[in-house]
């Protein structure tokens, strides 16, 4: 019961009660302590990942390779494959570097993130989700090619100039992601007023056909 909690839920009679709830890792830990024969294919499904994942922690080459195969299997080009693997490095990269210079709880992530985009494409990660119809899913995982490219040119933008300018602290990270997120912002720019027509979009892998078959 300790990773349990109770929460008021609608029953079929349309009133609230409180009913016990867990999140993920509480539910797994549930399910590994139920003794039914029942529970044992799903027991050795979780042994099996999580002697994957030690294994990639070893060898970090694997969970890249692991990745790619996901990507594959949902149909994603090669070159769709690349750019969101190297935007992948590029992230760890700035993560790692906000972290060594001041950022350390998960909402300063999501502000200097914020701000990055903000500055790069005109909108939030939050509102650019809106615009996509997503909900969970990873945002970068229904970009475009240009929506990729501009998102990394802002990330490795603002890794260098916290390097260049030894930035330290949030209020520093802050404007220096703004920075970053204005030159990949001033370059989308250019590129939208030479075709014609927005970068940003409201198409994404999900939701729209054309835009797979583009993809492969």
């Amino acid at each position: 019961m300790t990773f349990c909690h109770q929460l008021k839920l609608e029953a079929t009679d349309g009133k609230k009660y409180k009913t016990d709830c867990a999140d993920t890792e509480g539910v797994f830990r549930i399910i590994q302590s139920i003794p039914s024969p029942k529970a044992e294919p799903f027991k050795r499904w979780l042994a099996k990942v999580g002697y994957e994942r030690v294994r990639e922690i070893e060898n970090p080459e694997l969970a890249t390779k692991r990745t790619r195969i996901l990507y594959k299997l949902k149909g994603y080009s090669e070159d769709w494959i690349e750019k969101r693997m190297r935007g992948i490095a590029i992230r760890e990269e700035l993560t790692d570097e906000w972290k060594n210079r001041g950022a350390k709880e998960h909402g300063d992530y999501e502000i200097l993130t914020a701000e990055i985009s903000k500055a790069t494409f005109g909108v939030t990660p939050g509102e650019y989700k809106k615009l996509k119809g997503l909900k969970r899913e990873n945002l970068r995982d229904h970009m475009d090619d240009f929506e990729l490219i501009f998102n990394m040119l802002g990330e490795r933008a603002t890794t260098e100039i916290h390097r260049t300018e030894n930035s330290k602290g949030v209020v520093k990270l802050r404007s220096d992601a703004k920075a970053g997120g204005d030159i990949a912002g001033g370059a989308r720019k250019k590129l939208e007023a030479r075709l014609g027509r927005s970068v940003v979009t409201k198409k994404n892998y999900l939701k729209n056909p054309e835009d797979k078959r583009k993809l492969k």
